[in-house]
């Protein structure tokens, strides 16, 4: 190659942060995945969507360690994690959110924050005054990061099923994770907390932050998403930009042709275990 051939040439794409290779999962006789194959780029806003039932947080789940793959592989700026435990991934940079939001309700938005601080040190002790003036004072700035510092004292069950959306992500982000994954984080919340969330996200993501997102809102992800990558059956059947993927026959028909199945009652067709 010339010194001229090599100037114009294209650069090689940069590594992805977070990708999947050729992932399969069974719950019993059902295939809730088959050799689905993901890329996240770094700094970058994915989605991945599907219809009910189509593997989505089956995927999430052996990413972040809930599960574990029968065959595949998962790797995180190019290191192998696949099946180690959730504990074990967490420490090394991927944060998740949940379809169903898990905080503590009984104890107070302020003190779920400072749980998550002992979280991110390993030291978690219920009797120890929890969190010192540096991590008391980061974790209200989170929370007045995402809106809701003004219920600081209030207990977490008496927050808006939005503004525990927004917990659990101020919640995740105190251990600055290099990768986010929300599960449905619109799903259930009201049209203006809709906003504030995308917006969050939109200020994280301009910062550097990484997210992976699975929603059912498409109004959601579209406006959202650098790259979407959609599942169905288990298997990723398309992946591009939003308005591309948009227009892909094959997407459409995934949808159009399926069923109004529950993802949270038949856990991504993997029965009795955490919803899609």
């Amino acid at each position: 190659m010339t010194m001229t051939e090599a100037a114009t040439a294209p650069s090689a794409s940069p590594a992805p942060l977070l990708r999947t290779e050729s992932v399969s999962k069974a719950f019993g006789g059902v295939q809730a995945l088959s050799g689905a194959s993901i890329e996240v780029g770094r700094g970058t806003i994915a989605g991945l969507i599907g219809p009910n039932g189509s593997g989505k947080t089956t995927l999430f789940n052996i990413i972040t360690g809930y599960a574990r793959a029968d065959s595949g592989q998962v790797y995180l700026d190019g290191r192998r994690i696949t099946n180690l435990p959730p504990e074990r991934v967490f420490s090394l940079g991927i944060g998740r959110t949940f379809q169903l939001t898990r905080i503590f309700p009984t104890m107070t938005v302020f003190e779920n924050m400072l749980i998550a601080g002992q979280h991110k040190e390993r030291s978690w002790n219920p009797l120890a005054r929890a969190g010192g003036a540096a991590s008391r004072r980061h974790a209200m700035e989170l929370l007045d990061f995402v809106g809701i510092a003004r219920h600081a004292g209030a207990l977490a069950q008496t927050l808006s099923y939005g503004q525990r959306k927004l917990l659990e992500l101020a919640y995740v982000l105190v251990a600055d994770p290099e990768i986010v994954l929300l599960d449905e984080p619109a799903g259930g919340v009201n049209p203006s907390l809709i906003n504030t969330i995308a917006g969050k996200i939109r200020e994280l993501n301009a910062a550097g932050k990484t997210f992976l997102i699975v929603e059912h809102n498409m109004d959601f992800v579209m406006g959202l998403c650098d790259r979407v990558m959609v599942l169905d059956y288990g298997s990723v059947i398309a992946a591009g930009p939003p308005a591309q993927v948009r227009a892909d026959p094959r997407v459409l028909d995934a949808y159009l042709g399926t069923g109004e199945d529950d993802d949270a009652q038949d856990g991504d067709r993997g029965a009795g275990h955490e919803g899609a």
